[in-house]
């Protein structure tokens, strides 16, 4: 499995590197967030912290991940579409080498966008005081979260009709990060949607990485946030198992 797995994984990388606009398409947004929000709101906003892109990126990244995760969708969409993945099943191959070799594709090509912004956040003035250990945690965190909803993105990847229906998951969860910690504290807002962004994975996902990147210590909003990525990952996994078998017949 572990060799057809990385024959197929080469497939997709390659396929990247000869059209590298992907990444590029990918990190406008968040790029794009992070100056309109320190350079045009970020007066404006008291998050408590200096500068305001330090607590700002957490939010960002999520939404580079949520982002990058409809390119999986898409590829895997293609793949069904143009009758790919049905020949690969007629190859002595493990059927599940297919899969995961889209899901090990999107944590490259996200991390190589991630990259990208740290990158400019960094230009921008984050800094962190975290130790390696904290980083290595963040990057855990990240690389989990990258999983979860990669194994969502395979769901409309193989159940949809339209390239348009395979990406269109992608925009709520895109969304979701505004209605969270990530660009302001849930302390400012009114009490309903205070109550619902306080309890939605992203705010503990994101208050995780902001401990770790700015403070050196999550806390309790750890295991939060773990048992969040973890709980998604294995219900899309199992859906999407369900659903790649149905396909196949």
């Amino acid at each position: 499995m572990r060799s057809h797995t990385g024959v197929l994984l080469g497939r997709l990388m390659l396929n990247i590197m000869r059209s590298p606009d992907t990444i590029i398409t990918v990190a406008v947004t968040p790029v794009m967030m992070l100056l309109l929000f320190v350079y045009v709101f970020g007066g404006a906003i008291n998050s408590g912290t200096e500068p305001y892109v330090n607590y700002l990126l957490p939010g960002i990244l999520l939404i580079t991940v949520a982002s990058g995760v409809a390119y999986t969708s898409l590829r895997l969409y293609n793949d069904v579409k143009s009758g790919l993945l049905s020949r690969f099943m007629t190859m002595p191959i493990k059927r599940s080498s297919v899969l995961w070799a889209h899901v090990l594709t999107s944590l490259v090509s996200n991390a190589l966008t991630i990259a990208v912004v740290i990158l400019v956040a960094v230009l921008m003035g984050f800094r962190s005081e975290a130790g390696l250990l904290d980083v290595l945690a963040a990057a855990g965190i990240l690389g989990l979260f990258t999983l979860a909803l990669t194994w969502l993105s395979v769901i409309p990847g193989l159940k949809a009709s339209s390239m348009e229906g395979a990406t269109a998951y992608s925009y709520p969860l895109i969304f979701l990060p505004f209605i969270s910690s990530a660009f302001v504290p849930t302390e400012t807002m009114p009490k309903f949607i205070r109550i619902f962004a306080e309890n939605q994975p992203v705010t503990a996902i994101v208050n995780t990485l902001r401990a770790l990147l700015n403070e050196g210590s999550a806390g309790g909003d750890i295991w939060t946030a773990l048992a969040w990525c973890l709980c998604i990952m294995v219900v899309a996994y199992y859906i999407a198992g369900k659903e790649f078998k149905r396909k196949l017949g």
